[in-house]
């Protein structure tokens, strides 16, 4: 078989650069980074045949009685890593198939490459940009702070901005580009805005940025964490998601004529998402202390409602360039860092989809602070709440249409599966909390 014109050129830059290994990158189902490392002497082959590996021990994966599985590396996402190894290292990110050579359900990349063709089919292009938030602690040991800063503070409160800057020269030099770096909200926590791309791109982009994150820490001998909610009282970290429709150069979410710039693309795809969101939250925020960050009064989501510049919105259509095609494009703020970004982008775009295809009617922009509204108000305001923990999201998405289809079989039971289990192990342990309450009294 062929090399393509990208392969070849991989070949040609590993000899030029003096290359001895590559690694090979996929990503199980909960969103973990898995590698395996081959000679550049195994890089041709690995090309036309693929590289077999054992699938039984990856999380989400295959049974043991079927357990060979193949990996392909993409050449289009060849790097060469800039942090100090021993030898040059180049990475590339793999498509996972079966023996027979047909893709595997249960790879991540695949079920978002899905939902990417279902948008093609319908003529449209998925963009999105992240906003991962994250901390600096001391150590993994504890959540001791570097610093005091808040939200867009600089020196001498920001003691992280070497951090931050290494980690954008890093970035950079894989071929991602950056276009926000600054300090969020509670101390010692960070921003780093990846700039808007394609969803696949994007997906395999967020998974580098997680890792370049934690190198760039251990380097400097601190530790970086994506955890939802490490430290009680404080804001949590989000992955608010920018995303946009394209038909081919024109902005399908865009409308000159509507008093919101709003096509009615972007109204159905808004509504879908409203309607799905409680499914969808299991992928978005997939683990336990998910939910300790959607909680009221840290700026995090809690209600199902859109708005324009309301933060206090699920879903946000951003107001900075009113009436520009380019920029018209609406975020949806529920998802955490922590998530599998294949999988939150594949739920969110499924949902929006169905919105469309569905004709769902978009329901009024919620113009209050709906933090401060009564339970009552939002009722007759028909406005709900996301799932308030990981028990109420694993219900909705057990019975959702949508979140299946967009998952495959595979995928959807395994996340029932796995996530079951986590919920009966924490509801199950006792917790510093219960014993300093309840010890001394009871």
């Amino acid at each position: 078989m062929a090399l393509s014109r990208e392969a070849e050129f991989v070949l040609r830059t590993v000899e030029e650069r003096g290359i001895r290994f590559v690694r090979l990158w996929f990503t199980d189902v909960l969103g973990f980074l898995k590698s395996f490392d081959i000679t550049t002497q195994e890089l041709e082959g690995a090309f036309s045949e693929g590289m077999g590996f054992d699938g039984s021990s990856i999380e989400g994966y295959a049974r043991i009685q079927e357990s060979d599985m193949v990996a392909f590396p993409d050449a289009s996402t060849f790097q060469i890593i800039p942090w100090k190894t021993e030898a040059p290292v180049a990475r590339m990110f793999c498509d996972v198939f079966n023996p027979d050579g047909t893709p595997f359900e249960g790879d991540p990349r695949f079920v978002l490459r899905r939902q990417l063709d279902r948008a093609a089919e319908l003529g449209y292009r998925f963009y999105v940009g992240p906003e991962l938030e994250f901390f600096y602690f001391r150590d993994s040991a504890g959540t001791e702070f570097l610093d005091r800063g808040g939200y867009f503070d600089l020196t001498p409160q920001d003691v992280a901005a070497d951090y931050r800057k290494r980690t954008v020269g890093y970035l950079e030099a894989m071929g991602i580009p950056v276009e926000y770096v600054h300090h969020e909200v509670a101390p010692s926590q960070h921003e780093i805005d990846l700039r808007y791309t394609d969803a696949l791109t994007m997906a395999d982009n967020v998974m580098t940025y997680r890792v370049t994150v934690k190198e760039v820490a251990q380097e400097f001998g601190i530790y970086a964490t994506f955890m939802p909610k490490p430290v009680a009282g404080v804001a949590g970290s989000g992955m608010h998601t920018h995303q946009s429709l394209f038909e081919g150069e024109r902005n399908a979410f865009f409308d000159p004529n509507d008093e919101y710039h709003l096509s009615r693309v972007a109204k159905g795809y808004i509504a879908g998402l409203l309607r799905h969101a409680p499914e969808i939250t299991l992928v978005t925020n997939q683990w336990v202390n998910s939910y300790k960050r959607l909680v009221s009064g840290f700026e995090a989501p809690v209600y199902i409602c859109w708005a324009r510049r309301n933060r206090s919105a699920l879903v946000r259509v951003p107001m900075y360039k009113p009436g520009k095609e380019s920029a018209t494009r609406l975020e949806y703020r529920a998802p955490d860092p922590a998530c599998n970004p294949y999988l939150a982008f594949a739920a969110m775009l499924g949902a929006g989809l169905a919105g469309i295809e569905e004709g769902v009617e978009l329901a009024p922009e919620a113009s209050n602070n709906i933090y401060d509204m009564t339970d009552e108000e939002r009722r007759a305001a028909g406005i709900e709440r996301l799932p308030e923990d990981l028990f109420e999201a694993i219900r909705a998405a057990e019975e959702s249409k949508v979140l299946r289809s967009v998952l495959g079989d595979h995928v959807h039971e395994f996340l029932m599966r796995n996530k079951k289990e986590e919920w009966d192990a924490y509801r199950s342990y006792v917790t510093p909390y219960e014993l300093e309450r309840y010890l001394p009294i009871l």
